[in-house]
């Protein structure tokens, strides 16, 4: 009793999250939770973008659907060798899927999810329907790049080209050049990587005097709407996709920007104390600190630490990362480190702290991180599956259920929980993973 309760003080003064029972989770019970989740899909919305599993009923983004969850589950399909069920969604999609659609989309959320998916089963299958519907979705969203300074608008209309909403962010702004870089590789056409290139460049001209970007900019001006500064959301993947730029096209400039970004982040957001390591907020230009917030969004992190090479401090976040998630069981959107706090009590079935697991995984190859991820996808199956798939949760507190499944947990949370146990089922060394987590090839 003394030893166990030594090692919970110590494990907690070192910022570390003690360690549970182990968990017997295999590859195969993965697998069988995807196809669950999707059955469920299929039964209750089949032919629209998401299932409301709760109610049984569908969700649609826009007025018309763009098969989101079929599109986006697609690879993990594939990756998970469901071949017969990937070939029939496959064919599906290429007979089913338009995009001549008077529809206003996001085009973040468009490319990540669509532009991505689409391209990343192509290179997995060989399909050439795939790339076809992927070139006409890259010329319909190109309209976006057209503002003054060439980072990008945040809406388009499919049909008629017209952009709107200039106050936009850095993710919005710089996760696109995996996708867009991917789709001139397979058409020849630079044009795709181009213009998400100087959309990057534009934004990094434009950083504070600490080197770090801000939450708001206005595309058309060039100026500042919001200089608050950290690695959540609306700032997290512009960070990732400079490192992964350089990885996937061997871009020297998205290296130099990736390198001169992390310097700056671990100089003025790294919070490195007695509860661990951290990473909160600042004010872009002063480099004056912030809230002391931490939540689901910024776990992409140690992943990304991962990749550039720093694994010290890559292993330490995870730490952290895995402590806001026993909390209550399960992580929440976010809450204050210092208090060990909940500011935002949902859970959305988000991916990323299981991605930097499997990252870490992969890098070090040490079984704490398989471990990790068992006792994560354990917690996900106790409190967010339900008898029509899998649900969001209004409050990690009490575990109440909302009524949403969202693309991507099929698309990532169940892939990275599935590579995790069975790691040998795609080489990290021969593809890069988009924020969505569908594999682009070198």
């Amino acid at each position: 009793m003394r030893s166990s309760l030594f090692l919970v003080i110590a494990a907690s003064l070192i910022g570390a999250a003690p360690r549970q029972a182990a968990v017997d989770v295999t590859a195969e019970d993965v697998k069988q939770e995807f196809l669950h989740a999707w059955n469920g899909y299929k039964q209750y919305a089949w032919g629209h973008d998401e299932l409301q599993p709760l109610s049984k009923t569908a969700h649609d983004w826009h007025a018309d659907t763009l098969y989101m969850t079929p599109v986006d589950a697609l690879d993990t399909m594939l990756v998970m060798g469901l071949d017969g069920e990937a070939a029939k969604t496959r064919d599906y999609i290429a007979e089913h899927l338009r995009f001549d659609k008077d529809i206003e989309v996001k085009n973040f959320e468009i490319t990540i999810r669509i532009l991505g998916g689409l391209l990343s089963a192509h290179e997995m299958t060989g399909d050439k329907r795939l790339l076809t519907l992927a070139e006409d979705l890259g010329n319909r969203l190109l309209p976006v790049f057209s503002s003054p300074t060439g980072m990008p608008y945040m809406f388009v209309n499919l049909k008629t080209g017209k952009t709107r909403q200039a106050v936009s962010n850095p993710a919005e702004i710089g996760t696109l050049i995996l996708e867009f870089g991917t789709l001139s590789k397979l058409t020849g056409k630079p044009v795709y990587f181009d213009k998400a290139k100087r959309a990057i460049v534009e934004l990094y001209k434009r950083r504070g005097r600490t080197g770090l970007v801000g939450e708001g900019i206005n595309v058309e001006t060039g100026e500042w709407t919001n200089k608050r500064t950290h690695i959540g959301g609306a700032i997290d993947s512009f960070y990732e996709y400079l490192i992964k730029c350089e990885k996937l096209f061997g871009d020297k400039d998205c290296g130099d920007m990736w390198r001169g970004s992390l310097t700056a982040i671990n100089t003025h957001l790294a919070d490195d104390g007695p509860g661990g390591l951290w990473y909160g907020e600042a004010d872009m230009d002063s480099g004056r600190r912030g809230a002391t917030t931490y939540g689901s969004l910024q776990a992409f992190f140690p992943a990304v630490l991962a990749l550039g090479g720093d694994l010290d401090r890559a292993k330490r976040l995870q730490e952290s990362g895995y402590k806001m998630w026993r909390l209550h069981g399960i992580e929440p959107e976010e809450l204050d480190y210092k208090s060990l706090r909940v500011t935002s009590p949902g859970y959305q079935l988000r991916p990323e702290i299981i991605e930097s697991a499997y990252y870490l995984s992969q890098l070090t190859h040490d079984p704490r991180y398989v471990e990790m991820g068992r006792a994560m996808f354990a917690d996900l199956k106790k409190y967010c599956r339900t008898e029509a798939g899998y649900t969001v949760l209004q409050d990690v507190a009490t575990k109440k259920q909302g009524d949403r499944m969202h693309s991507f947990f099929l698309a990532e949370t169940l892939k990275y929980a599935y590579l995790l146990l069975a790691p040998d089922a795609i080489d990290l060394k021969k593809v890069v993973f988009n924020t969505e987590a569908h594999p682009l090839t070198h």
